[in-house]
């Protein structure tokens, strides 16, 4: 392993478990002929002719025959076909009477396979699971959160489970054979968001203040569009004003809840791109399992969205990782990349950890969960092995000794290394300690892969006396480390 001098390679301990990137793990998506890059125009129209002008035994045969070779590989097939013609139907004269297999085969025209981790798999994050049971004494079931990335580098968020033995040796289960991107709607909108969101933009014309006055503090879409529609058409009429209803268009489809069958199991979720903020992916989600002041626990993460040009945090909710809420966030410190929430409020506000100006770690509070301003600097680059940038590897770790928090530091080469620092409980705002060397580097087996000298994590857990640590190996594979707390503690050096 290559570590600084002065660090035990034993410290940070390699398990035997390795998840690969795995090509076989596909997803069907919408395909318009034509479109496959922006600037080129849809071919819709002319496939759908061509598909008309068959006779009824070509159609037939190539229906059958493509239901044959992908029928085994996606368990909703012909369900998937009839959403896909249902999509470009408008493109067909209404007058026309097209059979229900000839419907089917149009909806096969417009529809590919998408292998999501064919390129990468990386960036996981374990927390515990909401399902406990039939587990032996000291046994913890936990939920791990992975990235994988496909063709054109278009990340999601998928989804493995596994146990931690008493031993605080940690295995996974083998992923289950489907996989799917579940169903997104609009949600009910929250009137706060949308006021930061366009303050955030530089907005403060009258369309937001309309906004204020018409709308509750919660509302539907169908109550956007009425308020929208209802504006004086002088007050529409000026440039801003059309800059202005664009922003909350697309605030409105940057929210929004997706679910999932109750028969997909976790590992065969996908979370898909949806909204355009991240329409080229969704990245590095940092899940925690939040403990509410009431005792009630659910999970949050925040992850990464990219459109193409900008990176935006955004906030993923759930309850039993079936159903998610996706909302934006707002305010100076919800910005860049590694927004990291701790896993319960202190000193009654949410707090989390961010890095803003793209190279620190700083911490932030919150009455709301939504809003983050006025970040405060915990940790600037300062050691040879992080000089080009400092950040968390996922959410804070409670412990009785403070708030352990795994960062990574990038040095020469832009190799990515793994370290760790303690926060006071009470005021997190404060360093206890830390990690003078890095805890876990890019070994000889580890550095070559899609990103190279690269680990890096979005969050371990806590079993007993050991910190189980996933990380993504180059992005090339996903590998697990275990730590005792008590010696990670004892080489902490106090600030």
């Amino acid at each position: 392993m290559t570590t600084s001098p002065g660090l035990d390679p034993a410290l940070a301990v390699r398990t035997p478990l390795r998840l690969l990137p795995d090509p076989r793990r596909v997803i069907t998506k919408l395909f318009i002929p034509g479109e496959e890059r922006p600037e080129h125009d849809s071919r819709s129209a002319v496939v759908i002719r061509r598909v008309l002008a068959m006779d009824e035994q070509t159609v037939t045969e190539t229906l059958l025959r493509t239901t044959r070779l992908f029928a085994g590989r996606h368990p909703r097939l012909a369900e998937t076909f009839a959403e896909h013609f249902d999509i470009v139907s408008h493109r067909l004269d209404k007058r026309l009477d097209v059979s229900a297999q000839r419907r089917q085969l149009i909806g096969a025209y417009f529809t590919h396979e998408y292998a999501v981790e064919a390129a990468a798999l990386c960036n996981p994050s374990m927390v515990a699971h909401p399902d406990q049971s039939g587990l032996a004494d000291g046994e913890l079931r936990f939920v791990l959160s992975v990235r994988g990335i496909g063709e054109g580098h278009l990340s999601s968020i998928g989804f493995r489970t596994g146990v931690i033995g008493a031993d605080g040796q940690p295995r996974i289960d083998p992923p289950r054979r489907f996989l799917t991107v579940g169903r997104s709607r609009p949600p009910a909108y929250e009137r706060a968001l949308f006021d930061g969101k366009l303050l955030d933009f530089g907005h403060d014309d009258e369309i937001r203040v309309v906004l204020r006055r018409r709308l509750p503090e919660r509302f539907t879409t169908a109550e956007l569009d009425d308020v929208l529609d209802e504006l004086h058409p002088r007050l529409v009429s000026r440039p801003s004003a059309y800059r202005t209803i664009e922003q909350i268009r697309w605030i409105a489809a940057n929210n929004y809840v997706t679910e999932f069958p109750d028969d997909r199991s976790l590992s065969e979720r996908v979370l898909w791109p949806t909204g355009p903020a991240e329409c080229q992916g969704m990245e590095d989600a940092r899940f925690t399992r939040f403990v509410h002041d009431d005792g009630t626990a659910a999970y949050y993460a925040t992850y990464t969205a990219f459109d193409g040009d900008e990176v935006t945090p955004q906030l993923l909710h759930t309850k039993d990782f079936r159903t998610f809420n996706v909302s934006q966030m707002t305010g100076t410190a919800a910005r860049n990349k590694g927004m990291a929430l701790f896993p319960r409020r202190v000193g009654g506000r949410f707090v989390a950890l961010s890095r803003g100006d793209a190279e620190s770690t700083s911490i932030v509070t919150s009455q709301n969960i939504q809003t983050w301003q006025d970040p405060h600097t915990l940790q600037a680059p300062a050691r040879d092995w992080e000089l080009v940038q400092v950040g968390n590897c996922g959410s804070p770790i409670e412990t009785e000794h403070g708030w352990l928090v795994l960062t990574h530091g990038v040095g020469p080469m832009r190799v990515y290394s793994i370290g760790a620092m303690l926060l006071d409980l009470d005021n997190p705002e404060r360093v206890l300690a830390a990690l003078p060397e890095p805890l876990l580097s890019a070994d000889a087996t580890e550095r070559d892969g899609y990103v190279p000298n690269v680990v890096y994590s979005c969050g371990g857990l806590l079993h007993r006396d050991t910190v189980v640590i996933p990380y993504g190996a180059s992005d090339a594979t996903i590998a697990v480390a275990t730590v005792a707390l008590p010696e990670l503690l004892d080489r902490m050096r106090r600030a």
